[in-house]
């Protein structure tokens, strides 16, 4: 019989919880019908014995499952004669366990009955092992470790769970059925991820892609928070630069991204104006100058604060975050937001307290290994900025071009990070032969693991701090219209977690 176990019991005399009589269940079904019992476990995710509590029943189960794979016929019979050859048969208590087994099994019909129990009660064992280890790490905590790294490692064990939990097989078809609309969307001129609102850089990139790590790097006052800031609104706004639907965008949404931003150089306060005046087409410094008209200033703030009130974006705008901290927010925010996409802002600026007494070089390269980590994790594009050497500017040669090995204070960077975008100006560069153009930005794409590299051209206005298309290219961008009646692939919704 199970073992009732409270909060009342003392304790030393609590047993962990679990179900002897749907072990049994389980087992004698198995032992009936062993094909689909073990086809039922395993999309219920019990693949491994350590799902039973009883070690008798774990080495009964884990011989099954040894049988089945080697296409052996799986009876009391055979499973007796299997377990005495390996001599684990007294493990579980002899050829009379067995008969008990299938005894105390009225049929295999209620299999699916049993397995959802045992996997509730094995759920519960694992959630209280995390909190043994909780418990055991808090009073062993030393100056090595601090309290903010064992939350964020309590929360990743905790979320490890419900992921395990949520895991099954996928069908073939279905997984079909989820591409198709992919590449449906490829080959109308699209993107394979998330748009990232301007064409010329979908081009390119053919968008933003779940689980990928895009850097953005470039020397200061280039306009990196420009550019980014400018596709976190294309995303929360479902929207692109041209004002179109945006491509990729989350059905359950309208369309829309819902867009986690971590600005650790600029508050929610400068944020919001940037975005507020470019989206009003009014100067900041114009406006802090007070050389405005204030009622048609007001209309035109109006205007752009109702738009900017539909976008879905949450901005977190604490300094100096730990990057483990950070990834525990992103968790956070994912859960409770269903975030798409997530934008720091910048590298440089976040620390590790695990590395912080191994030099920067270690500590960026933790870093940016931790960022990896999470945008794997959630399964969503971590698009983040970082700053930029010297390099380009000591560099012999009248066309200041940044490289990957420009890239400030860690090749880990470079590494880890799936696209690595360089922005620069020319005109900030007195000697490069398109500095008259004081519009013109260039979007270097240096490492792109999926996909081309090479560089697109925008247009940026530096009076309202926004990016746009490069109109001289813009009719290249244009998504490629196919007939339908050009073997059009099956319209499949495509799928989002």
């Amino acid at each position: 019989m199970s073992q009732p176990t409270s909060v009342n019991t003392p304790l030393a005399m609590r047993v962990p919880p679990h179900s002897i009589e749907a072990e049994r269940g389980v087992l004698g079904s198995l032992l009936m019908d062993a094909s689909r019992v073990l086809e039922a476990c395993h999309e219920k995710g019990i693949s491994d014995p350590e799902y039973f509590y009883v070690p008798a029943n774990q080495t009964l189960f884990s011989a099954i499952q040894k049988m089945s794979t080697s296409g052996m016929a799986v009876d009391a019979v055979t499973v007796s004669e299997y377990l005495r050859n390996f001599k684990l048969l007294d493990q579980v208590g002899g050829t009379e366990a067995l008969e008990k087994i299938l005894d105390s099994t009225p049929s295999a019909a209620h299999a699916e009955y049993y397995i959802e129990i045992v996997r509730q009660k094995a759920l519960l064992r694992r959630t209280l092992d995390c909190v043994r280890q909780i418990e055991k790490e808090c009073y062993e905590q030393t100056d090595n470790i601090s309290a903010d790294e064992i939350v964020s490692a309590s929360e990743q064990r905790f979320l490890k769970i419900a992921e395990d939990k949520r895991k099954g097989f996928v069908r073939w078809v279905d997984a079909l059925q989820a591409t198709y609309g992919t590449i449906d969307s490829i080959l109308n001129g699209g993107v394979s991820g998330i748009s990232t609102g301007l064409l010329n850089l979908d081009r390119k990139m053919k968008g933003l892609r779940n689980g990928e790590m895009i850097v953005l790097a470039a020397r200061p006052s280039m306009g990196k928070t420009s550019l980014a800031m400018n596709i976190c609104e294309f995303l929360s706004k479902g929207r692109d630069s041209m004002d179109r639907p945006l491509r990729g965008g989350f059905p359950q949404y309208g369309g829309k991204v819902p867009v986690a931003i971590f600005s650790l150089e600029m508050s929610q306060y400068a944020l919001a104006m940037r975005m507020l005046c470019a989206r009003a087409q009014i100067s900041g410094s114009l406006l802090e100058s007070g050389n405005l008209s204030a009622p048609d200033a007001r209309k035109k703030f109006q205007r752009a604060g109702s738009e900017l009130q539909q976008c879905l974006m949450y901005v977190d705008d604490q300094g100096g975050l730990d990057v483990m901290e950070l990834r525990s927010r992103a968790r956070r925010m994912k859960r409770q937001f269903g975030i798409g996409m997530i934008m720091i802002d910048y590298l440089q600026l976040l620390n590790c307290r695990e590395y912080a007494k191994q030099g920067r070089q270690l500590e960026v390269s933790a870093i940016s290994g931790q960022i990896k980590a999470m945008a794997k994790e959630l399964d969503v594009p971590v698009v983040v900025l970082s700053q930029l050497s010297r390099g380009p500017e000591q560099r012999s040669g009248k066309v200041e071009k940044p490289r990957l090995s420009d890239l400030r204070d860690s090749g880990a960077i470079e590494q880890d990070a799936d696209v690595v975008l360089l922005l620069r100006r020319p005109c900030k560069n007195p000697g490069d032969p398109e500095a008259a153009d004081e519009r013109l930005a260039i979007v270097d794409v240096a490492k792109h693991r999926n996909g081309p590299v090479g560089e697109i051209r925008l247009d940026f206005d530096g009076q309202y701090t926004r990016c746009s298309e490069s109109m001289e290219n813009v009719n290249q961008a244009q998504p490629v219209e196919h007939s339908e009646q050009n073997h059009a692939l099956p319209q499949y919704p495509r799928r989002r977690p």
